[in-house]
């Protein structure tokens, strides 16, 4: 979900920043949400669960590190159907906060929230310019 924020923010101190977790995630399944003209719900997939991984953020050698286990899959609900369609979403990649509380949203429990630019009328959604590891960390 996009969340309009007015335009003269507080500033926050780069712990405040630092309690933001943003990963890349990749798109794996898209559809309307019925009954709106907003909403996606989105399939992402945020990679091997930190549990799956070692201490250094690299896979593990337990059956779950080796693609058999336990991936961060999340439903994930934002309000950019006005702009994208469910299919142009499918199999890319996009930042994520995934540490926000999850919200309901038209019945949908959302665990995390795209991030978007919004200029007047239109928006652009943040990519990186090359294909990374699902779940990668942006810092």
């Amino acid at each position: 979900m996009i969340a309009e924020m007015p335009e003269n923010k507080p500033q926050i101190s780069y712990e405040d920043f630092a309690k933001l977790d943003i990963r890349i995630g990749t798109v794996v399944a898209a559809e309307l949400v019925p009954d709106t003209d907003k909403l996606i719900k989105c399939t992402v997939d945020f990679g091997l669960k930190p549990s799956a991984q070692n201490a250094d953020g690299s896979a593990g050698h337990s059956p779950e590190a080796n693609g058999l286990g336990t991936r961060d899959i999340r439903t994930i609900v934002s309000g950019i159907a006005q702009w994208k369609k469910p299919e142009e979403l499918i199999g890319r990649q996009f930042p994520y906060i995934v540490n926000l509380e999850p919200r309901v949203i038209r019945g949908i429990e959302s665990e995390g929230m795209i991030l978007a630019i919004r200029n007047k009328d239109a928006i652009s959604l943040l990519r990186s310019e090359v294909e990374v590891e699902a779940g990668a960390k942006i810092s």
